[in-house]
């Protein structure tokens, strides 16, 4: 099992929406999510900042993350979303979510 935690901004303005669409989430969409081997998702926010957290347990991360992304219930609320997003300036080139380092996990040993 693979974790990642991702950032981004949510619009100005567009916070309220942006909380109303998760609160009834696509049922396809949902489904896509198990598909492609991510579960514990979820999404915080604070200060117009949204961080979002899940994990990955199937063999080959990106290939599934390429293959989901042509879903078309994953692309249609991808493209709704990011009409409500503000993605960071120093995210890296491809990316939308900025990935995080993770630096600590309690059950993980630590050097």
């Amino acid at each position: 099992m693979q974790r990642f935690g991702k950032i981004l901004r949510v619009k100005e303005g567009k916070f309220e929406e942006y909380k109303r669409q998760h609160q009834a989430v696509w049922p396809e969409v949902l489904e896509v999510l198990r598909i492609y081997h991510l579960s514990n998702y979820s999404i915080y926010h604070k200060d117009g900042l949204l961080f979002t957290y899940y994990e990955y347990t199937g063999e080959d991360y990106q290939a599934d993350m390429n293959k989901m992304a042509q879903e078309p219930a994953n692309k249609k609320w991808s493209e709704f979303m990011r009409t409500l997003q503000e993605p960071l300036p120093t995210r890296k080139a491809g990316e939308w979510w900025a990935n995080m380092e993770e630096i600590f996990h309690l059950d993980r040993e630590q050097p």
